[in-house]
């Protein structure tokens, strides 16, 4: 197997020095770039009160989310295949400008409309920046090394999974819901800059032209809408059994088959179907699938008990949540740079799913009265197991895959995870309304003598939780305390799945 870092591949004859000042000047300007491209992920959640107000669109709100995980999912592929085809310096810096450009637009946005087209745009760039910056990392790293550099882009997450919603309040209430897009543009200016300055690839060369796979593409777009789709608006916007998500499952069903039946005939496909008969590539594509579901669940769920249950605010439950941070990412750095010295990443990857799952065995048993160290033990738990299995398992995949097709590699791996987790996340709030529901049926008298009822419990806000009775603020924590933690324990399979998984990964020398 050529060396990825050879002339005929990206241009360069030798891959960097670990410590090396050109490397340390790059990986600022990927961190940097990937933190602002996290940060959108999370920073908008808290101003959304505040635009839906001022630009007068709550029936839309949903959208000012939906559009960016949309447009950010089906640019993935897309980009990691032009990436192996074109090279991945001007492809990166190109997702860099247009995300910047996307931040602008949301930030001079006049109506709720612009801004759900305006978040899009900025997907569009954000996509290519998620695969950009890992696929750059193979290209100028040897794969004993990339653990512990990878394990700082896992780390960017993190940190913008806590920093998000609190920088987002902060510029909100001191300025303007505006400036959580302005701030994009000082921070990307600086990391365009170390990029530009610093970041040396060539591009492939090719015997004829690339012919690139616009039909793939059009079916790939087609399928993976709308399965997003379907985990956004099912159960929520329209029943699980209507006649529109009905409509959305059936194209989806259509588009995949589809595309698959393209991939396997086109000569440059966009997801090369053949690197996934390497059992190193499929196993830590689909083992990601589940335990992506259960961050996400977790992630979304437990600072909802924090405010619902014990009653705090959004700010005080972002903080509560720090343990599952701090957790994840020294778990990912270490883990990282302990694959780096000894070459050894099976230890990691069984270890990590059984972790996860004790940790959600363990909340599934939660109740009001659990003590907040016992949750902080439990978070600990779940997000070490998480930190030593989602950015090593993208280690493994690029190990495991032939040069030329590293960024679909990256990107495939990436792409089928976000799609796993979106459906994950949706099947797990079905399965809370649907728990709510049953305790308002349960609990009717005591419901209508406080006033409140299923669809109230599904809407409730902390403000409005606040300004309640202590007996209803009672009922309501019994309510939130008794249909979430089924939920964790509904994530367990998936994850289970993914520790049978791990057993089937062959331990394949890293490349030094």
């Amino acid at each position: 197997m050529p060396s990825p870092a050879s002339p005929d591949i990206h241009g360069s004859s030798s891959w960097l020095v670990p410590g090396s000042r050109e490397l340390r000047m790059i990986l600022i300007g990927l961190l940097l770039t990937v933190l602002l491209a996290a940060l959108d992920q999370t920073i908008v959640a808290t101003a959304l009160p505040t635009i839906v107000g001022d630009l007068n669109g709550l029936e839309h709100i949903s959208w000012v989310i939906t559009a960016y995980m949309i447009s950010s999912t089906i640019t993935l592929p897309i980009y990691g295949k032009l990436g192996d085809l074109y090279g991945r310096k001007t492809l990166f810096l190109f997702s860099a400008v247009v995300f910047l450009v996307g931040s602008v637009l949301c930030g001079v946005a006049g109506s709720m409309w612009q801004l759900i087209l305006f978040r899009a745009v900025q997907g569009i760039g954000g996509g290519g920046i998620f695969t950009g910056a890992t696929a750059i990392l193979a290209d100028v790293l040897a794969p004993r090394d990339r653990g512990r550099y990878m394990g700082l882009i896992g780390a960017a997450f993190g940190i913008a999974s806590v920093a998000g919603p609190l920088l987002g309040g902060f510029l909100t209430d001191a300025l303007s819901w505006r400036w959580v897009f302005y701030v994009n543009l000082p921070l990307g200016a600086l990391a365009l800059f170390f990029i530009l300055k610093f970041l040396h690839l060539g591009t492939p060369k090719h015997a004829t032209p690339p012919r690139i796979d616009y039909l793939g593409i059009i079916l790939m777009v087609l399928g993976s809408s709308s399965l997003i789709l379907v985990s956004s608006w099912g159960g929520t916007v329209y029943p699980w059994g209507s006649p529109q998500i009905r409509a959305l499952i059936a194209l989806a069903v259509v588009s995949v088959a589809l595309f698959i039946a393209v991939e396997l005939r086109v000569k440059e496909p966009l997801i090369p179907l053949g690197i996934l008969k390497d059992p190193n590539v499929w196993v830590c594509v689909f083992m990601g699938v589940g335990v992506s579901a259960a961050m996400m669940s977790v992630g979304a769920y437990l600072p909802t008990f924090f405010q619902m249950v014990w009653g705090v605010s959004a700010t005080v439950a972002g903080l509560m949540i720090l343990p599952m941070t701090f957790a994840q990412v020294a778990a990912t750095i270490i883990s990282g740079r302990l694959i780096s010295a000894t070459g050894n990443y099976k230890l990691y990857l069984v270890a990590g799913p059984a972790l996860i799952i004790l940790g959600l065995f363990g909340f599934s048993l939660i109740d009001q009265h659990t003590s907040y160290l016992w949750l902080s033990v439990l978070m600990v738990v779940i997000c070490v197991g998480i930190g030593f299995t989602l950015q090593n398992t993208l280690l493994v995949v690029q190990n495991s895959v032939p040069p030329r097709d590293i960024g679909a590699g990256t990107s495939t791996t990436t792409f089928i995870r976000q799609l796993g987790a979106s459906l994950g996340i949706a099947v797990s709030g079905s399965l809370f309304i649907g728990n709510l529901t049953a305790f308002t049926q349960q609990h009717s008298a005591q419901m209508t003598a406080q006033s409140l009822n299923a669809q109230q419990l599904s809407s409730l806000t902390p403000q409005v939780l606040a300004s309640l009775p202590e007996t209803a603020q009672q009922l309501i924590a019994e309510a939130f305390s008794t249909a979430m933690p089924p939920i964790f324990l509904f994530s367990i399979p998936a994850v289970l799945l993914s520790f049978v998984l791990s057993f089937f990964i062959r331990q394949v020398p890293l490349q030094k």
